[in-house]
This record gives structure tokens, C-alpha cells and sequence, in this order.
């Protein structure tokens, strides 16, 4: 993964432990919340002793000695820090340029990512002259990667998701040995997707219900879109133009 992709994230966890002086139990936890990155604001303090090798109990001195009543204080400190990470304009903006370059776009979400991929590519779809979803597995899911980069494509776009689907990395090995760059949209920056992905977008998930919830991960697609348009505003504005007219000659909507 490239260096640079969590260094944004890294550097608001690491403002949080300037001038105190830790233990090296309590260096042990921090080292964990810089390495872990977004997620942090999302792991609870008997996860973050589990990735830390501590006991809970040190998470806690931990959090009090940062100058918190108790470790729920830290993380909502934590996510306030974190909170910034869509506004990284920048890394926002590569992307979008790199995605309206790509002809065709192919945009991978399998399983649980399907439903995101196609949302997304819906309205791709209004502004990119070639967007192609690919939300099926198997045998031909390979054949349609090689066909998409013959074509010209020079990016794919995937949304990896737990349970991180098995086909979906296999499918990024195969987009990076066909020579695409892969633009990944992904739960956390140490999920799996993070070693095939050349550009590494995270946005958690939530887990309090009985399934996930991908209300950042639609976001930061949406955000991701109007990068993409931004890039070429221009032609987004003469495709989107051109949508209205044919829409309203067919009669497509109600109003």
C-alpha cells in the first residue's frame, strides 16, 4: 500500500500523545492507534488491549493519562481527529481525476458490495461515457478485467467490504497484473484490500446491528463521484445536458 495513503490519519492520532510522557506499556498502545489508523475510532478498549497485547486495565490508564475520564472519552476524541479524513481534498481529487481518465471505468463490489457498486456506477454512468459494474463472480469475472483494460481502461474502482469476499481479492491481483491501478473504497486501512490496492480509500463500517452499516463507505462513494465530475466539468455538465433532454423526450420520470 502506498505510503502516503494513511499518512493524513496517522498524523491526527499522533497529535494526540505530544508532549506527554508515556510508559512503554502505554507506547505500546499508541504505536497500535497510529498503525490501525480510521479504525481506531471504532475499536473498543478490550480490542485495542487484543491488537496491543495489554491488559484492558492499561487501555484505561492510558486514556486517563492522556487527560480522559476513561477510554469512550478517547475515542470520541479519536473520531473527532478522524472526522477530517473525507476532507483530505487532494487525495480526493487524484482520484476522481484518475477514475474520469479510465475509458472504460469497470467498478468491482461483490457480495455485500454489489448493492454500492452499482449505486455508484448508476450515476457514473450519467457523466462517464463507459462505466461497467462488476458484480458477479467467477471464471468470467477475470475474462471481463483483461476485457476492460483491452478496451483502454487504466483504473478499477472496487468496494471491498467485510467479509471481504475471497473473489474480490483475487479479482484486484488479477486488475494489477492486467496493469490497472486499483482505487479501493474499504472498511479500514488494514483490511485486505490494502495490499493490492495502489490508492486505499477507508470509511468503517458501523457494527452495532446484526449486519454492517455502509452509510460511510455510500458517502465517501458519493464524495469519490463528485470528484469525478469535478475533474471534467465540462463534459459532465454536456452529458448531464444531454441525459435531461433524452429523459424528457421519453418521459422517463413522473415530475
Amino acid at each position: 500500500m502506498n505510503d502516503t495513503v494513511v499518512t493524513g490519519s496517522t498524523d491526527r492520532v499522533l497529535g494526540l500523545f505530544e508532549g506527554v510522557r508515556l510508559t512503554p506499556t502505554q507506547r505500546r498502545i499508541a504505536h497500535c492507534l497510529v498503525q490501525h489508523g480510521p479504525a481506531v475510532g471504532y475499536l473498543s478498549a478490550a480490542e485495542v488491549a487484543e491488537l496491543a497485547g495489554v491488559s484492558q486495565p492499561s487501555v484505561t490508564r492510558f486514556a486517563t493519562a492522556l487527560g480522559h475520564d476513561g477510554y469512550p472519552a478517547l475515542r470520541r476524541r479519536l473520531l473527532d481527529r478522524l472526522a477530517g479524513q473525507l476532507a483530505d481534498r487532494d487525495r480526493i481529487a487524484g482520484a476522481g481525476r484518475l477514475l474520469a481518465a479510465s475509458r472504460p471505468l469497470p467498478v468491482l463490489g461483490l457480495r455485500a458490495a454489489a448493492p454500492l457498486a452499482t449505486y455508484f456506477a448508476y450515476f457514473a454512468a450519467k457523466v462517464h461515457p463507459d462505466v461497467r459494474v462488476l458484480d458477479d463472480g467467477g471464471s468470467l469475472l477475470a475474462d471481463r478485467l483483461d476485457q476492460a483494460a483491452a478496451a483502454g481502461a487504466t483504473v478499477l474502482l472496487a468496494f471491498v467490504l467485510p467479509r471481504y469476499p475471497r473473489e474480490t481479492l483475487d479479482a484486484l491481483r488479477e486488475a494489477r497484473a492486467a496493469g490497472l491501478t486499483v482505487v479501493a473504497i474499504t472498511d479500514s486501512p488494514v483490511s485486505p484490500a490494502s495490499e493490492h490496492a495502489d490508492l486505499l480509500l477507508p470509511a468503517g463500517v458501523g457494527t452495532d446491528l446484526v449486519f454492517d452499516l455502509h452509510t460511510a463507505p455510500m458517502t465517501l462513494a458519493m464524495v469519490l463521484l463528485q470528484a469525478l465530475c469535478d475533474a471534467a466539468p465540462a463534459d459532465t455538465q454536456r452529458r448531464l445536458e444531454a441525459f435531461e433532454v433524452s429523459a424528457a423526450r421519453r418521459q422517463v420520470f413522473v415530475s
